[in-house]
């Protein structure tokens, strides 16, 4: 009987690891940080270029990769079958009473089990699939937002840098109409006032860009953006929502995500009720036994043992289980029927900003910009000509950054809006990034 069971310890011994572990201490982020600060541009950065970084190097991104890669091995895990079991015993350590026996046993699952074991994993793996999606959908969307936004930034600064140059003119005219005796010294004390003003309106246009570039180099793992500039054209506005989005409400991934959870709690409830079914242990062996008194020394016997064991369900028929399951599946129905409720107010939400935000805005760079352009240079003249009060061309100034800003905060709100759309409906990368590119000058 030894030659019996010798190859199944040696075959256990030759089977490898399936997966490896990490090395202890192991850090990668250092490196990974390193890799994304290197692979940054140190000149103008464009749209498609940051989302290639972030899209290689964000570690949410990757951590959802990794949990794609381990419901992979769950689901090999699932449909393992139950090892085997291998017993031996003796009785009586006596020599001539001793009696051997060796017996191996091998559980078998009915009912289905392993089939809805393997049925759960699969949906957990499918969920872990979408959830990837929805965080490049989700990395995506933050991206166009955040590079939106240091556009804004920029811009906000260049209008600022304008309107510091603009007092900076209106305090020297206003200092040669005092030196010229034409007007009073108060209005020059009026002009720095209204310069300072503007200073401090240029320091904190400063720090926003600041901000909102580490904001924007950190999707991609670099506390310290390297690039200049973000170069793109922020006086594009995105396009309007298509007509088809109530069509693509089924495909959100929010959705999608809500739909396997019911499919993954339905197979655990059928993994449930199949455990009610009890599993048999069949088992075969030899036994040895000592000689019988009357046939002498040195002749013992060999048996053949054969068993079945059956778990008898009396106490624990899995009941608690089951009604758990079940329960854990229609809650995850309900949550289904909540996320499309949500997800139809905050898609019609989004789609109302970007109706808004694009009509204030053209209706700012037809309307209100060209009027408050033409105001305040004449305004400006007239003041340098003596025609107008300091107070007049102020107001035309302030006027004019008013309307600008106006602008340019409707224009990074379509452009927000565009992009929460995008992540709602679930736009994965695949699709054609917004064209950012610089418009001709």
């Amino acid at each position: 009987m030894r030659t019996l069971f010798v190859p199944l310890a040696v075959m256990a011994l030759a089977v490898p690891p399936v997966f490896s572990q990490p090395a202890a201490g192991s850090n990668p982020s250092p490196i990974r940080h390193t890799a994304a600060a290197m692979a940054e541009p140190t000149g103008p950065l464009d749209l498609r270029s940051a989302l290639a970084l972030a899209l290689r190097f964000n570690p949410g991104l990757s951590s959802a990769s990794r949990e794609r890669e381990a419901s992979d091995a769950a689901v090999l895990q699932a449909g393992a079958w139950p090892n085997p079991v291998f017993d031996a015993q003796v009785e009586d350590l006596r020599r001539g009473n001793r009696t051997t026996t060796l017996q191996l046993s091998q559980p078998i699952e009915l009912g289905g089990k392993r089939a809805a074991r393997v049925t759960a994993a699969e949906r957990a793996r499918d969920q872990a699939a979408s959830a990837l999606l929805a965080r490049r959908s989700e990395l995506r969307a933050s991206l166009i937002t955040l590079f939106f936004e240091v556009l804004a930034a920029q811009e906000r600064l260049r209008l600022a840098q304008d309107s510091v140059g603009l007092a900076e003119g209106a305090t020297r005219a206003a200092a040669r109409r005092v030196a010229a005796g034409k007007v009073s010294p108060l209005e020059e004390s009026r002009a720095r006032v209204a310069e300072a003003g503007i200073r401090v309106e240029l320091l904190q246009a400063e720090g926003a860009l600041r901000s909102a570039r580490q904001q924007l180099a950190a999707l991609w793992g670099n506390p310290n953006p390297r690039f200049t500039q973000a170069d793109g054209a922020l006086d594009r506005l995105p396009a309007a929502a298509a007509a088809d989005v109530g069509g693509r409400l089924s495909a959100a991934p929010v959705l999608r995500h809500a739909r396997l959870e019911v499919e993954r709690r339905q197979a655990l409830s059928d993994l449930e009720q199949a455990r009610r079914m009890p599993d048999v242990t069949v088992s075969l062996g030899a036994k040895r036994v000592p000689a019988d008194e009357g046939m002498g020394s040195g002749s013992g016997r060999n048996q053949v043992v054969v068993g079945l064991s059956v778990p008898l369900p009396i106490f624990d028929t899995n009941r608690g289980n089951v009604a758990e399951a079940l329960s854990r599946e229609e809650k995850a129905r309900d949550e289904l029927a909540a996320a499309e409720l949500q997800l139809g107010t905050d898609v019609a939400q989004a789609t109302e900003r970007l109706r808004s935000a694009r009509a204030t805005a053209q209706t700012l760079q037809r309307d209100a910009l060209p009027g408050a352009e033409a105001a305040y240079k004449a305004a400006a003249r007239g003041f340098e000509l003596g025609k107008f009060s300091f107070l007049e061309a102020l107001d035309a100034q302030r006027t004019l950054f008013q309307v600008r800003n106006q602008h340019l905060l409707a224009v990074a709100d379509a452009h927000r809006a565009a992009a929460e759309l995008d992540r709602l409906l679930g736009t994965g990368g695949e699709e054609e990034t917004p064209d950012a590119a610089p418009a001709a000058r």
